[in-house]
């Protein structure tokens, strides 16, 4: 007998979004499949069991719920949480103690980006039991304030870029050899006298044009060339993968009955791994701001079976995202509340 072909999410009855609201809100509580009778003691829906059965085989023959192993329950797909996040979550405002809570975790002492971003992914991971996730802000709009050139070695410097908003960027460089301190601080005055107060990506374009013959010495002007060639990737609009993004502990999410196989666990440790995609995917987020939540197969494979939930955060004309990665059976109401208060935290922190 073939099945009914799959409803529009907006076209199913009350009693269906009654049920199929139910079902996600017992499931994410207890972990554990619901069924009819569970369904009936907990909510008044006003009818009989048997009604309720017989409006959740309809909902698994739409797509909205599955049925499974042996299990008299059932459980939500993705489908549904995808309904309940648009249709039915409702907003969840934080009490007096649990923005004190956040605020407490969040502060450190210190307002610099890397320690406040490290601190709200820590606070959100233990907060709501899921895996802390942020991204550090694309740099191609920061103005740069000041360039210091630091000797590690004869042959390695240690560049620090401060930009305008208060962000740092570090970069070794390995110089292609040895440099007398006098040449070197002829360049670091130099590149601050050309570049300062210019954005990176001004300084891509125009690099070789504004430093060219800048330096009398010959073997300072080689220095330069050296410079003028790798700028590209001493002012690239993001870091490498390693240093896009912040992840959390796993400790807390690996805890729940979703990671109790090896199997499962393997799949979190490996997506932890993943930087490079990880970065795509909060870099594809930055731009729309408040909330955002995308479900399972709406991400790149490797993410299927988690959810994603971030929100935006501001470092003056620079922006990040801060979350969280976790299964799909989260407490979404509470978990988008969470991670919203957090990001608007961070930029309120980011202030100078």
């Amino acid at each position: 007998m073939a099945s009914r072909p799959r409803k529009e999410e907006g076209t199913l009855s009350p009693r269906e979004s009654s049920v199929l609201e139910a079902v996600v809100r017992t499931y994410v509580e207890t972990a554990e499949p619901a069924g009819s009778r569970t369904l009936a003691r907990r909510y008044d829906f006003g009818v009989s069991p048997a009604t309720i059965r017989n409006t959740m085989a309809d909902l698994q023959e739409e797509g909205y719920l599955t049925h499974p192993h042996t299990s008299a329950g059932r459980v939500p797909t993705e489908m549904a949480y995808r309904v309940f996040v648009d249709r039915m979550v409702r907003p969840e405002p934080l009490s007096a103690s649990e923005r004190a809570s956040i605020e407490s975790e969040l502060w450190s002492g210190e307002s610099t980006l890397e320690r406040v971003l490290r601190n709200a992914v820590r606070a959100l991971g233990i907060l709501v039991n899921e895996l802390g996730v942020g991204s550090v802000p694309q740099l191609d709009t920061a103005r740069v304030e000041k360039i210091d050139l630091i000797r590690v070695s004869s042959v390695k410097v240690l560049m620090v870029v401060t930009v305008q908003s208060g962000m740092v960027r570090t970069v070794y460089v390995d110089l292609p050899g040895d440099v007398p301190s006098d040449v070197l601080d002829g360049l670091q005055r130099v590149l601050n006298e050309r570049l300062g107060g210019l954005t990176f990506v001004e300084i891509r374009r125009s690099f070789g044009e504004r430093l060219r013959d800048a330096m009398e010495d010959p073997a300072a002007q080689d220095i330069l060339n050296f410079f003028v060639e790798s700028s590209e990737e001493f002012f690239a609009a993001t870091p490498g993968p390693q240093d896009q993004i912040v992840l959390g502990q796993t400790s807390a999410i690996a805890a729940q009955p979703e990671f109790s196989t090896n199997e499962r666990l393997k799949d979190l440790i490996a997506l932890t791994e993943q930087k490079d995609l990880l970065a795509r995917v909060l870099g594809t987020r930055v731009a729309r701001g408040g909330p955002q939540v995308t479900i399972g197969g709406e991400h790149a494979p490797e993410l299927a079976g988690f959810t994603l939930v971030t929100s935006g955060y501001q470092l003056g004309g620079l922006r990040g995202v801060v979350g969280v990665i976790g299964p799909t059976r989260m407490p979404y109401e509470k978990v988008i509340a969470i991670v919203d208060y957090t990001s608007s935290l961070v930029t309120r922190m980011l202030q100078p």
